[in-house]
């Protein structure tokens, strides 16, 4: 049997070691028919993602947000949801704020997942969820619309920081409340976060209902709210499940 846990580990050293190869490549951007920007840096970590998965998991089903088009038929085995640079934006204008999103399933069931944020020297996979005790912040994607708007307003530790990745990982680890996001986004922005955050034992709800487990369909937004639940012991300051 094929240790998924023990790949992610591995693949994301192969991750973290690119990073100079994605710095040359961060400013040679191209835009996309809707406007967002897409740089030689997300296509050449969806490729070298996506070769060394093919390699380590024969017959993968790959779902790249660079290449994924509607015609693909998703496997009933391995199948592999990437999000290569989540925060493009964060990416291209030099800010560190962003991240890689992988969510490995098989047979429809999660198989394990990893966020990593490279150049913030931070990450979690399936089994390795670093965790801090509590907080108050909730954070808000930066896909603005009227219900952002109110809930800015009426959390006095809001926050935007314009990257899935980053939002996902603090609150599965306890240093972000809650997070939302009411607009919806794609598979490969939260597939791994969700299903890490219900490893992590947060309430997760997708669409306006409990999160079951399922595998998200790629080509469509789904709109989710995540809080973190903490488990307070007194005098030991930390979160246990």
């Amino acid at each position: 049997m094929t240790d998924i846990p023990s790949l992610l580990q591995q693949l994301r050293h192969v991750v973290e070691g690119s990073l100079p190869a994605l710095q040359e490549r961060r400013f040679d951007i191209t835009w996309k028919p809707d406007g967002s920007p897409v740089t030689a840096a997300d296509v050449y970590l969806e490729d070298l993602i996506r070769d060394w998965l093919t390699n380590a998991l024969p017959g993968l089903c790959f779902i790249g947000e660079e290449s994924w088009t509607p015609d693909l038929v998703v496997g009933d085995e391995w199948v592999a949801v990437l999000d290569p640079i989540d925060g493009t934006e964060n990416f291209c204008s030099g800010l560190k704020e962003w991240g890689t999103s992988l969510s490995i399933w098989r047979g429809g069931k999660h198989a394990g997942s990893m966020l990593l944020m490279p150049e913030l020297g931070e990450g979690m996979t399936s089994g390795a969820i670093p965790r801090v005790p509590r907080s108050r912040i909730v954070g808000f994607s930066s896909s603005f619309n009227d219900a952002i708007g109110q809930g800015l307003a009426e959390n006095a530790e809001g926050r935007i920081m314009g990257c899935a990745v980053y939002n996902l990982f603090n609150v599965i680890r306890g240093a972000y409340a809650r997070f939302v996001n009411p607009k919806g986004a794609y598979s490969w922005d939260l597939l791994a976060g969700v299903a890490l955050a219900e490893e992590a034992g947060c309430e997760v709800i997708i669409d306006g209902e409990d999160y079951d487990g399922r595998f998200l369909q790629p080509g469509r937004r789904y709109r989710v709210d995540i809080r973190h639940r903490y488990d307070f012991h007194p005098g030991e300051g930390t979160v246990r499940r």
